[in-house]
């Protein structure tokens, strides 16, 4: 099994989990921290749920700075590995983090066992958050809040962490999930709805 093929099977079980939900979104390769790292597949719902796949293929090397990463953006995370990892991957990822193992039955279908359901994420970064707006969503936000006064010319950094100071964990979370469901100039390919064919 390569990724790409757990990736394929993931998506179609997610559509399927996923499927009286019309509002719900998958994205691929998602970028975090302005492209500090890229987590697999995300679930945008009511959440960030974001799946990261490592195959028997990969390697464990980078998984360290992702989870770290990972940790301070997600609502919740999934490891989704196969079996040559999943002992030594579950020793690197945090309590709250699911872990669903990936293997293939005497048929050759994948399959999927959930060997950790995950949790809410107990230690959000806001500002981490908050960098998952583009410059100007951000700005836009500001604006509607009345704290843009002084930042239209200011650097991206600065936008971020004034809207860190004027608006609330869960406010900013709900606002970045509604503006990642509304963007329409994604990288080609990279969001599909759920309930897609």
């Amino acid at each position: 099994m390569n990724d790409y093929q757990i990736r394929t099977a993931l998506k179609q079980k997610l559509r399927t989990m996923h499927l009286r939900d019309t509002e719900s979104l998958v994205l691929d390769e998602l970028g975090l921290k302005h492209g500090s790292a890229r987590i697999d597949l995300v679930v945008l719902s009511s959440i960030l749920h974001g799946f990261e796949l490592k195959s028997d293929r990969d390697t464990l090397v980078r998984l360290p700075n992702q989870a770290r990463i990972y940790n301070s953006v997600l609502d919740r995370v999934t490891l989704v590995v196969g079996n040559r990892h999943a002992k030594k991957a579950m020793q690197i990822v945090p309590d709250w983090w699911g872990v669903i193992l990936v293997d293939k039955d005497r048929s050759g279908e994948m399959c999927f066992l959930n060997l950790r359901q995950p949790q809410n994420n107990p230690s959000p970064d806001i500002l981490a958050i908050a960098k998952l707006l583009w410059r100007e969503e951000a700005l836009n936000f500001l604006q509607e809040v009345g704290a843009e006064k002084g930042f239209r010319y200011k650097t991206r950094a600065a936008i971020y962490a004034r809207l860190t100071e004027v608006v609330e964990l869960d406010l900013l979370r709900s606002r970045v999930r509604q503006q990642l469901k509304n963007r329409t100039n994604w990288r080609s390919g990279g969001q599909q709805m759920l309930d897609d064919g």
